[in-house]
């Protein structure tokens, strides 16, 4: 299947302000695009790009004073299968784990493993480790939180979740990110698109969408505990430790988002 994918976001800055951003497709999902993703910024300016440690497509600019517009359309092929579903894919050892993965065990900014270790294992102790203890602490997470777009913020923690009960499609991540990482299951934080593709039209603002990846069986599953069902046609962007590593815009100085769409429909 095809997917066309893009966004318009403006901000209005005060003065020149260094920005890093992470709008592209991930480097795994390059070889998908069948037309470019190429960044068009109005006024134009020059946009330079590098890989993160993470592993990220991420670019570099200084938005001028006033409004700065970035956008991109762009039409990347798809599968079409929903989400691998793996039930025997067991849980590793930590002398087992690759080097690369450990960091993912760790506490971050909004993961706050030390604040629910002991929820974690009160929680999830009892239950079969690998993908039963996952899917467990999805279903978890996808029955404790409300979801509702008001419920955003920018400061809520994976603890914070937890007790107000409420949020939006990061806080389900990184509470439950959070709930893996004290269970002693590498899990990591990802960015991307995911539309209304083979459900039902949902009546709601088209967003970015956050769900997580978990290290089980010697490869990364995808996991998404806000929705807690596989779906068809995810586009992603970037992977890190929480929101923080994977900010679609990080400024080095005062910004204000003004506008912000973003579009993810099949091509038919």
């Amino acid at each position: 299947m095809k997917i066309r994918a893009g966004y318009e976001i403006t901000y209005d800055c005060p003065q020149p302000t260094p920005m890093l951003i992470l709008l592209s497709v991930h480097p795994s999902r390059e070889q998908d695009l069948i037309t470019p993703q190429a960044i068009t910024a109005d006024p134009p300016i020059p946009i330079t790009s590098y890989i993160d440690s993470m592993g990220n497509h991420c670019g570099r600019l200084t938005a001028p004073e006033g409004r700065l517009t970035l956008a991109a359309d762009f039409v990347i092929r798809d599968s079409g299968l929903p989400d691998p579903v793996a039930p025997d894919a067991p849980q590793h050892a930590i002398e087992d784990l690759p080097d690369d993965v450990l960091v993912y065990l760790l506490g971050s900014r909004y993961c706050d493993t030390d604040k629910l270790a002991d929820r974690a294992w009160a929680l999830f102790g009892e239950i079969q480790p690998g993908w039963a203890r996952v899917q467990a602490i999805c279903d978890f997470v996808h029955d404790h939180i409300a979801f509702g777009y008001e419920h955003a913020s920018t400061a809520r923690t994976a603890s914070d979740g937890f007790a107000e009960r409420i949020g939006v499609c990061r806080d389900y991540a990184h509470l439950a990110i959070t709930f893996c990482r004290c269970m002693n299951i590498p899990a990591r934080y990802c960015t991307g698109y995911l539309g209304d593709i083979g459900i039902p039209p949902v009546d709601l603002p088209m967003d970015f969408s956050a769900w997580f990846e978990v290290w089980l069986g010697g490869r990364w599953y995808t996991f998404d505990a806000r929705h807690n069902t596989p779906r068809i046609g995810r586009i992603l962007m970037a992977t890190g430790r929480d929101a923080t590593d994977v900010a679609i815009s990080t400024s080095f100085g005062r910004s204000s988002l003004v506008q912000f769409s973003v579009i993810t429909d099949e091509v038919t």
